[in-house]
């Protein structure tokens, strides 16, 4: 008896060995031509039954994860040195306006109304035009991407046709994936180009999503309706920004999403600050999320969003960098803001969201909240390739203590070497892949038509 239980667990060490070595065998064909970033000394995976691990290898085929794990081999592939690196997914940016970048350090000292009339609303009887939408976008696409941000939903605004049109080739040509915010309206050359835009240049693109935006009020009912109608006509979600300044309840938002039947799973609000329970409890009720947007709510003096409610209530919540009234595509900064917020305001330590709940929020939370979590959002085999590689050895990050919190406490932009939107290396050892400095003068040069446009 003894004899034939020693003969069976030889044969299963044979065959366990085998079972390895075939996989490995199936990683070398897969991984021909991809990118293995081998030694990880720390993979942060927030896929819930992978945790995360050290000493570990990811494998990259194509525009997919292929493996997690040690040992992986891949003939052919780029080799990425993994050793002192912590791998985890991109960053999903909920809510911005990228061509904003033009006026960076406008109206420092205006809350939201002030800043918008000062900044913003004297552009929408303005010549802008793709060139300035493009310069602004290519440059915020370009920072994000090098702060680790691998997808954005982008809300241009309705300055014109032309204007939507330069921003979106500017995310085009970025290579990162995106949510475009088209605004909509009542006004039927409007609706037949965002039409034409799903069509033509959102779904040939496997990385573009679209959303329909509206700015929801009694006064704007016709074209919140409308609005409404066409996202459910294209099958696609609403895009608003709800109660952001202490001004915005009166102005009827709630009860024009309630009247147009917006409220619906996938509604997705941006600020979401001044609410009562009632209607906290009337959005989780409709599956709608939130695009938490901390650092832009403290530039403007707008409030502290109610975040530690809505985990109650089980609503889904990402984070947003919003634009020009964040002044910065720092995803780290935004995380810290939105812990300390709350610490501030609860003098609790322990209060949501910490440290782990926003390095969630700002990944696989994000991609919760855009309906894309099958796809991103963690380094789960088969999902895209999208994720970013953080140096620990630099003076703000080391020593060693606890990574997932210097994640969030201690890491800068700086500190990120690579960043993989859908398994293609848009910066590379520490460099962003693009011509930066062209970049940077065009929009400057946009940023000097803008400031005449804005009477300055």
């Amino acid at each position: 008896m003894a004899k034939k239980l020693l003969v069976l667990a030889f044969a299963l060490v044979i065959a366990s060995a085998f079972l390895v070595d075939l996989g490995r065998r199936d990683i070398d064909a897969a991984g021909d031509g991809g990118t293995l970033i081998r030694d990880a000394s720390m993979v942060i995976t927030m896929d819930a039954k992978l945790g995360t691990l050290e000493n570990t290898d990811v494998l990259i085929d194509g525009d997919t994860i292929a493996a997690v794990g040690r040992g992986l081999r891949a003939s052919g592939a780029q080799v990425v040195d993994g050793r002192d690196k912590i791998i985890m997914p991109g960053f999903v940016d909920l809510h911005t306006h990228l061509w904003q970048s033009l006026i960076r350090g406008c109206a420092t000292d205006k809350e939201l109304n002030g800043w918008l009339d000062e900044c913003v609303l004297p552009l929408q009887r303005s010549p802008m035009n793709s060139a300035d939408a493009y310069a602004g976008g290519r440059l915020s696409a370009l920072d994000s991407l090098s702060t680790g941000v691998t997808t954005v939903n982008d809300w241009p605004h309705a300055f014109n046709a032309d204007f939507n049109r330069g921003d979106l080739r500017a995310l085009v040509d970025s290579k990162q994936r995106f949510v475009f915010t088209y605004m909509g309206g009542k006004d039927p050359a409007i609706s037949q180009e965002i039409r034409r835009v799903k069509k033509d240049v959102i779904d040939p693109n496997p990385l573009a999503r679209l959303m329909i935006g509206t700015h929801p009020a009694t006064g704007n009912y016709e074209n919140t309706l409308a609005s409404e109608k066409l996202a459910e006509e294209l099958g696609v979600s609403l895009n608003v920004h709800l109660h952001e300044s202490k001004t915005d309840p009166a102005t009827g938002q709630m009860d024009a999403l309630r009247r147009a039947g917006a409220l619906r799973p996938g509604l997705l609000t941006g600020h979401t600050i001044h609410m009562t329970d009632a209607e906290l409890d009337e959005l989780a009720a409709h599956d709608v999320r939130v695009a938490h947007n901390p650092l832009s709510n403290m530039r403007l003096a707008s409030g502290v969003a109610r975040v530690p409610d809505m985990k109650t209530r089980n609503m889904k919540v990402g984070l947003g960098l919003d634009g020009g009234t964040n002044d910065t595509s720092d995803m780290f900064n935004n995380m810290r803001a939105a812990v300390g917020l709350q610490r501030a305001l609860s003098k609790d330590p322990d209060r949501y969201p910490t440290p782990t709940d926003v390095l969630r929020m700002a990944t696989l939370g994000g991609a919760e909240v855009l309906g894309l979590d099958k796809e991103i959002g963690s380094l789960t085999p088969g999902k895209k390739a999208d994720l970013l590689v953080i140096d620990t050895q630099a003076l703000n990050f080391a020593p060693k203590v606890d990574w997932p919190a210097q994640v969030v406490f201690n890491t800068q932009p700086a500190n990120v070497q690579w960043v993989f939107v859908n398994g293609v290396a848009l910066k590379k050892d520490g460099k962003i892949v693009g011509d930066t400095g062209r970049a940077i003068a065009d929009a400057q040069a946009a940023a000097d038509r803008v400031k005449t446009y804005l009477g300055r």
